[in-house]
């Protein structure tokens, strides 16, 4: 059985001290934008977070009332009160840190036992909280974090404007989405059996991938915002309904009630306008090829729309560093790509255990351990 250890509770409590400190980051930054005068950033900044902070806690509640289902109603309404009140997150790091504590420090059961044990279901129970939280932050880190490391880019490019508060904004979103994106990552290796070790050099090749793709795609959609507000927002509304629609063609099924489940294909499809993800856990090898060769010819398109549309441009020294970060944090990113799923994927272990090839997909779901809703959570 898969065991919280005590490097999972201290990594715990810093994701609990990094977000805390991230609200606080977001607010110092919209005020500084406020007493600028600059009301209209100062706004984009918290809309993110508040749409960010609405579907996390509906979502946690949604999960909540699921897990509890045929228990005491009033504890559901106490539950429903702080989730109002934006606060759900709080609970289920609570949750996680005392049953966390015990699976770490006062458990000291043997890995055969039961899951109906009490070690054994103390350690059950820490590690899905964890994981819970996990699913959340993933939400919240592409719908708040990245776009406002957009946001921040773009007003650096446009405007020139650069201070303290800026730069923390622009490393704690970098920061954020580097402890989501590894920390999913070894969530989701957890789920498979026996392939919950996620050593060093696998997290950094998946992290480089991860941040050099989307640090492109962030620069070249800055690039495009700074030529025509309008055809970034048509360009990101394309992007949308493009992800939105391969998501119901996929008939996910995470959330129990259909309204749920568009909400969670909403958001898949907001996802996808930053990185890719597997929707249903198959094989995305043309996926995958797809999504990135749009990202180069867009990227590339952008760059030549400068030089025949924009020529001046071209001579300032921020659009070449900017053009040089572009281009070559995407090459290096699907480099560390390539070399993740031919070297460090689960299906490559797999193959080099003469499993099957389908340990991401259907054929490989039998063959899981019981995780409850993260299985059909979106993958890698």
């Amino acid at each position: 059985m898969m065991k919280f250890t005590k490097q999972n509770f201290i990594l715990l409590v810093g994701g609990i001290i990094i977000y805390v400190v991230d609200i606080g980051v977001d607010f110092w930054v919209a005020s500084k934008y406020f007493c600028q005068g600059q009301y209209c950033w100062a706004i984009l900044i918290l809309c993110f977070r508040g749409l960010s902070s609405l579907i996390t806690q509906i979502f946690s509640y949604e999960w909540f009332e699921n897990d509890w289902e045929g228990t005491d109603t009033r504890k559901l309404k106490w539950i429903f009160l702080v989730h109002l009140f934006q606060c759900g997150i709080f609970i289920r790091y609570w949750f996680a840190l005392k049953y966390g504590c015990q699976a770490a420090f006062k458990q000291n059961s043997s890995g055969d036992a039961s899951e109906t044990d009490p070690p054994n279901f103390i350690q059950k129970q820490a590690i899905d909280l964890v994981t819970d939280i996990t699913m959340l932050r993933v939400f919240k880190t592409f719908l708040e974090t990245t776009p406002q490391l957009f946001v921040q880019i773009y007003i650096v490019m446009e405007h020139g404007t650069n201070n303290f508060c800026q730069y923390a904004a622009i490393i704690m979103s970098f920061y954020g989405i580097s402890i989501s994106t590894v920390d999913y990552q070894i969530s989701l290796r957890k789920s498979l059996p026996e392939k919950d070790e996620f050593h060093v050099l696998p997290k950094l090749v998946y992290l480089f991938y991860k941040l050099l793709t989307i640090t492109s795609w962030i620069l070249s959609i800055s690039l495009i915002t700074l030529l025509s507000v309008r055809s970034s927002v048509i360009l990101l509304l394309l992007l949308w309904i493009c992800g939105f629609t391969w998501t119901l063609k996929q008939h996910t099924t995470f959330c129990k009630s259909e309204k749920m489940e568009y909400l969670y294909r909403i958001v898949v499809g907001i996802i996808l306008i930053f990185t890719f993800f597997n929707i249903k856990g198959r094989k995305t090898k043309v996926c995958i090829s797809i999504y990135y060769a749009t990202h180069i010819v867009v990227t590339l398109g952008i760059l030549f729309v400068y030089m025949f549309w924009k020529p001046s441009i071209i001579k300032e020294i921020h659009f070449t560093i900017v053009s040089i970060l572009t281009v070559l944090s995407l090459v290096v990113g699907i480099i560390f790509l390539v070399v993740y799923y031919r070297n460090f994927h689960p299906t490559a272990y797999c193959r080099r255990q003469t499993c099957s090839d389908e340990v991401d997909g259907e054929a490989g779901q039998k063959d899981r351990v019981e995780i409850g809703r993260f299985e059909n959570f979106i993958m890698q």
